[in-house]
């Protein structure tokens, strides 16, 4: 390997560590070992359960741009909102209801509910090929789903009580 490439890859993994770090991907992670019951994934490091969600550009090239989506990939859709809505109870102290409505053509929507607050209101197309070209952008997208839900609460901390 040469000197570039190695660090290259120590710059790369040191990314990793600290988008591993980040509280949606912790909770996430939470997320995927709490449905491993069996221990099956005991062994499987942090990355390699998130995979699932990781897809290169080679990767969605072979998707189908048109196709119904698998059970595991409405899974993974679900933990990924279900890991947003913990990490915002964690963080506000409110307790958020993920509801999902989607077609067998995987067109849909996905709302996060605080009480009577939609905190996440978001149009889901093409399911079949959800995932994130990198651990990066995995971060991002749920860091940023979190940080405007946090914000919606706090700005209205009444409507998001429950039973006000």
């Amino acid at each position: 390997m040469t000197e570039l490439a190695g660090s290259a890859a120590v710059a790369e993994a040191t990314s990793d560590e600290a988008f591993l770090s980040t509280p949606f991907v912790q909770q996430l992670i939470k997320q995927l070992r709490a449905q491993d019951t069996h221990g099956t994934w005991d062994s499987k490091s942090d990355l390699q359960l998130l995979k699932p969600y990781l897809h290169t550009a080679e990767e969605r090239r072979a998707l189908p741009i048109l196709g119904d989506p698998d059970p595991e990939t409405l899974w993974h859709l679900e933990i990924f909102y279900n890991a947003i809505a913990v990490a915002i109870e964690r963080e506000t102290g409110q307790m958020v209801s993920p509801m999902m409505k989607m077609s067998h053509e995987g067109f849909g929507r996905m709302v996060l509910i605080a009480g009577r607050l939609v905190v996440v209101n978001k149009q889901l197309r093409d399911v079949h090929r959800f995932g994130f070209p990198s651990l990066a952008k995995l971060a991002e997208a749920g860091n940023k789903f979190l940080e405007e839900a946090i914000g919606m609460i706090r700005s209205y901390p009444a409507v998001a009580q429950y039973g006000a």
